[in-house]
């Protein structure tokens, strides 16, 4: 019982997003001795299981007659260092006031969130927030690549120029193509966290 209590509370931090092979890692970073087979019939057991997200709201609008960038990222999800490829993106969280969309930058190396930016509306202020955010953050050489939809957010002047002033490569997925942009899950770096990632491999450097 003290176990399937403390997978529902696991489930409900998670906003129930997680199933069974996130509950199992978060068991096990905890310190619990467990197989994944039983994390799975427990959770059926009590009739849980991860949700997805029912709402939709388009967040990339690509017609528009702004320049476009040539997609330099090649869906290469698996850079050898951090600060060489970046990804940027924009989703929606939907409050009982209405949409909120947030605007965010990952370093493709540890899917560490480095920039993000919130704003009730969907405009090129809340893509320079999140980049903004971002270059204060990070020390990053002139061969930094930063990959997004070809949006007409990304596209704006202002945006642009802040690449071009902070030396940073424009790269953007081909027109109705969101696999250019599909970015592994965080299992990819062993169900570590960020943070934790980018200090073990620090660690391991030295």
């Amino acid at each position: 019982m003290a176990l399937k209590q403390k997978i529902k509370q696991i489930y409900q931090k998670s906003r129930q997003r997680y199933g069974s092979p996130r509950i199992y890692q978060q068991l096990l970073r905890e310190g619990y001795h467990i197989g994944k087979k039983r994390v799975e019939r427990l959770m059926c057991e009590i009739g849980i299981q991860a949700v997805a997200k029912k709402k939709y709201k388009a967040t990339t609008d690509s017609s528009h007659s702004k320049p476009v960038a040539d997609n330099l990222l090649k869906r290469d999800f698996t850079p050898e260092k951090p600060n060489t490829s970046w990804v940027a993106d924009i989703t929606y969280i939907w409050t009982i006031e209405g949409w909120l969309y947030l605007a965010t930058i990952m370093d493709l190396y540890s899917r560490k969130i480095i920039g993000w930016a919130l704003r009730e509306r969907l405009s090129k202020e809340l893509v320079i927030g999140a980049l903004d955010m971002a270059v204060k953050q990070r020390n990053f050489s002139a061969d930094l690549l930063l990959h997004s939809d070809r949006g007409s957010q990304y596209a704006s002047e202002l945006y642009q120029l802040l690449l071009l002033k902070n030396g940073i490569l424009c790269s953007m997925s081909g027109k109705s193509n969101c696999w250019d942009s599909a970015v592994r899950l965080h299992s990819s770096i062993g169900y570590y966290t960020p943070e934790e990632y980018e200090n073990l491999m620090l660690t391991k450097a030295s």
